[in-house]
């Protein structure tokens, strides 16, 4: 015993003065003196460890727990070992391979984690404990890694207290936090230690992502970015910062984001980040600079006509510009070329197919637009945003019957989505069941309660089916729950205007615009309500001139302000914007009816008579058919008497 202690303390002599291969010598020797000690071939396998001679650690390892199952090294060791080879999918000494000599999987991986964890646990639970922070850190990831956060977050706390400077640690514990259910812990952690180390600000702000913390993922990206960690990946964290106050949205946070993105795309090395691209065009576009954000759009575009993110861009921002037949002469070829290729484009597809689908819709090709959202929804069966463009589609078809199938079916997969079932009503609405449909909408309300868009669409039916007190009452309800919800205030707006309440419709559109002084449909509704009464003339012109500053293409703005210089006098004023609006929305009967009165009063009464024919043949919504037919005869009788 004497000498096996000799040699083991030489051993350890040896190895302090680095030489390796004596020191194994004389763990050899004190092995075989003394077979029944643990410890020394515990340190052997150790010191075989040091050396990465990983099979001679292990086998040795094996060997001292075969006398004391406990031994704290020798479990340390091998723990370790297995928790290597369960990260590069290597399978274990001794272990099979597969034909191709390839391990065999994930199995494998498997195994390994779970050994790893089996050692290492004896590892700390040893009645000395584990004084080295890396076996429990070691630890920890496997627990993360399989799940076990609850084990995990003890030990991770212990170790980001006492290591201050492991910059791994606060996040790996973050991490555990969240994934337990705990994403307030998570924040409140990195939130803390974000103080004196800046090096976890691009991790606070991916969880405030995760929150839809917006405004606060963007403050600390901005934090991040002011004192950059070495080894921060800079642009992709600007791009992310760019993203943040996107979503954030507001006219200042949108400056900032598109400032950031043109500092990337200007920098040679990063000038064709096609995401940096595509979030440029984005924020372009909501900043109302339509010509860049299509510039930029088609950027992406060059660089690689198969990505789907650069038509994505350029098919947002045409929409925004109502550029509807641009849109299809773009994106239908591509969606033809790419229905050809062999590989999975499903994913494209999704993408633009809605889009497409959109623009047949606005041009009035409601066959196209149907068929367009079917194959979306065949490529998407489970989203219900994309069941819902289908049966919007059906509805504004007058495809009542299939409208409610598709409704029915989406609703059943999908009963507590508000927009669905708002679809539903109003398909059942029109295939002559409205109760049935306010039932369901009641229903909704019932447990939507805090949803604004669930008093909106009940309150919306009601007024369809003329119960209009009923709808102004749900409103009022919506509005003291959501007293700054400025959809609220519109909708209530436009339930006065229907009951011809027209004061207190006013009341609720100024109160929309003193909050939001930009509000496009307000100032139109508010605008067009003038105009049509033939009110305050110069006021409603004022409302729909800033409309249309806001929104320069938008179709129906052009029309409301076309109709208001119609009640001026004011024809060629007119002519010029109710003609634009036809050519953009052609199948609106009430904006081709607006045009042909226009022209009938200008004497132009062939394009008048085309005008009434398309209001006819068109949806046929808010128009009075006998009115059009004698302005038609009207128009002829003036044709015959030139």
């Amino acid at each position: 015993m004497a000498d096996a202690y000799a040699q083991f303390l030489l051993g350890h002599y040896l190895e302090d003065n680095d030489d390796q291969d004596g020191a194994i010598a004389a763990y050899k020797r004190a092995r075989e003196l003394d077979p029944a000690a643990a410890d020394i071939s515990a340190e052997l396998a150790a010191l075989y460890l040091r050396e990465n001679k990983v099979q001679e650690a292990m086998t040795t390892a094996e060997e001292a727990l075969k006398v004391d199952a406990a031994n704290q090294e020798a479990n340390r060791v091998l723990g370790i070992v297995y928790a290597a080879l369960s990260e590069n999918g290597r399978p274990a000494a001794g272990r099979s391979r597969g034909s191709s000599g390839t391990a065999t999987g994930a199995s494998d991986q498997n195994e390994n984690v779970t050994k790893a964890i089996h050692h290492l646990e004896l590892a700390i639970a040893h009645p000395l404990g584990e004084a080295d922070p890396n076996v429990r850190a070691t630890l920890a990831r496997l627990y993360v890694r399989t799940g076990a956060y609850e084990k995990a977050i003890p030990i991770l706390t212990d170790l980001v207290n006492q290591e201050q400077g492991w910059q791994e640690g606060p996040t790996l514990l973050a991490e555990a936090y969240a994934a337990s259910g705990r994403t307030s812990d998570a924040i409140s952690l990195l939130e803390e230690r974000s103080a004196d180390d800046p090096r976890v600000l691009a991790t606070l702000a991916d969880f405030y992502e995760r929150e839809r913390r917006w405004a606060d993922a963007a403050n600390a990206y901005s934090r991040a970015l002011e004192n950059p960690s070495r080894g921060m990946r800079v642009n992709e964290v600007k791009t992310r910062y760019a993203a943040a106050l996107l979503n954030a949205g507001g006219h200042e946070s949108l400056e900032k984001a598109r400032d950031v993105l043109n500092e990337i795309v200007s920098t040679p090395a990063t000038a064709n980040d096609a995401r940096a691209l595509y979030l440029l065009s984005q924020a372009q576009r909501r900043l109302g600079d339509f010509t860049a954000a299509e510039a930029t759009a088609r950027r992406v575009i060059t660089q690689s006509n198969e990505n789907p993110w650069g038509y994505f861009a350029l098919a947002e921002t045409l929409e925004e510009r109502h550029q509807y037949q641009s849109l299809v002469d773009e994106l239908a070829p591509v969606v033809t070329e790419w229905r050809k290729q062999s590989s999975d484009q499903s994913f494209e597809l999704s993408l633009l197919l809605p889009h497409l689908g959109f623009a047949y819709q606005e041009l009035g090709q409601s066959d196209k637009a149907i068929s367009t959202f079917e194959e979306a929804r065949r490529l998407a069966p489970d989203d219900p945003t994309v069941a819902g463009y289908l049966i919007d589609a059906n509805l504004a078809a007058k495809k009542y019957p299939a409208a409610l199938e598709v409704a029915k079916a989406a609703s059943k997969d999908h009963p507590d989505d508000v927009r669905l079932t708002r679809l539903h009503a109003q398909a059942l609405r029109h295939n002559g069941q409205a109760d049935q449909g306010i039932t369901l909408l009641e229903e909704q309300l019932k447990k939507h309660v805090d949803d604004p868009s669930a008093y909106i669409a009940l309150a919306q039916l009601y007024l369809d089916v003329e119960r209009g007190g009923e709808a102004v009452r749900v409103l009022h309800t919506a509005q003291e729950k959501f007293p700054s919800d400025n959809t609220v205030a519109f909708e209530l707006g436009a339930a006065f205007d229907k009951q011809k309440n027209f004061s207190d419709a006013e009341a609720a559109f100024h109160q929309v615009l003193a909050r939001d002084p930009d509000n496009g449909p307000a100032l139109n509704y508010l605008g067009y309500m003038l105009a049509d009464r033939g009110e305050r003339l110069d006021e409603s012109v004022g409302y729909l001139k800033k409309a249309l500053q806001l929104e320069p293409e938008n179709g129906s703005y052009l029309d409301s302000l076309g109709w208001a210089y119609f009640k001026s006098d004011k024809l060629d004023l007119a002519e010029d914007n109710l003609h634009r609006a036809a050519d953009q929305l052609k199948s609106n009967s009430v904006i081709q009816e607006h045009y042909g009165e226009v022209l009938f009063k200008l004497g132009k009464f062939n394009d008048a008579i085309a005008a009434f024919n398309r209001a006819l043949s068109g949806d046929g919504d808010s128009i009075d058919r006998p009115d059009i037919d004698k302005r038609i005869r009207a128009a002829r009788q003036k044709l015959n008497k030139k």
